[in-house]
């Protein structure tokens, strides 16, 4: 198990390095083409509600996703983390407006939005887009080593999208028995073929 923590936490900080050092308006033109294979793609032309995160300034901007998905009239929900057992929840939003800057420089809804229920899943297609900083060619990540994600995904069955640059993806990373796979792969090509 050390050794797996060693070996992602090095791919992780190579690839952050790599993330920082992207031309602006490369990666601009790259996250925008990103949103368009997620806005083109049946999982989200079928999705009803969207599961979403709001990027920091090096992740991909997938943001325009959501305003078009509120524009559509889907819902769209936004995590809450709990830095206190590292859980979190998701949080329904009418608009980006109401979110608000919060612990690990992440922006979350204000409390007093509606809380996604997994059970949800059951009735309406359910799509989470969640970030990552590296995948592999089987849709494994590495994120940022809080342990959030795949504790809130040990447990949700909806459709799990992942998004990235295909200079992000390499061919494998670690992975343990608690990491799960992302359903979907989208970037600025589409969708990226899983082996």
């Amino acid at each position: 198990m050390y050794e797996i923590r060693k070996h992602k936490s090095e791919i992780r900080e190579f690839y952050i390095n790599k993330r920082k050092t992207l031309d602006e308006a490369i990666k601009a033109e790259k996250d925008a083409k990103v949103c368009a294979s997620v806005l083109a793609s049946a999982t989200y032309r079928y999705s009803d509600i969207l599961l979403m995160y709001m990027p920091k300034e090096d992740e991909i901007n997938i943001a325009p996703v959501a305003e078009a998905a509120l524009k559509a009239g889907k819902r769209v929900a936004f995590p809450c983390c709990n830095p206190e057992d590292r859980s979190m929840e998701y949080r329904f939003v009418s608009s980006l407006e109401e979110l608000k800057p919060s612990v690990m420089g992440l922006y979350e809804p204000i409390d007093s939005t509606d809380v996604f229920d997994k059970s949800e899943c059951e009735k309406h297609n359910v799509v989470c887009v969640i970030p990552g900083i590296v995948y592999d060619k089987k849709g494994y990540r590495i994120g940022y080593g809080g342990g959030y994600y795949d504790r809130y995904l040990s447990s949700f069955y909806g459709t799990k999208v992942g998004v990235a640059h295909t200079d992000f993806i390499t061919n494998s990373v670690p992975h343990g028995k608690f990491d799960l796979a992302v359903d979907v792969l989208m970037t600025e090509r589409g969708i990226y073929a899983k082996k």
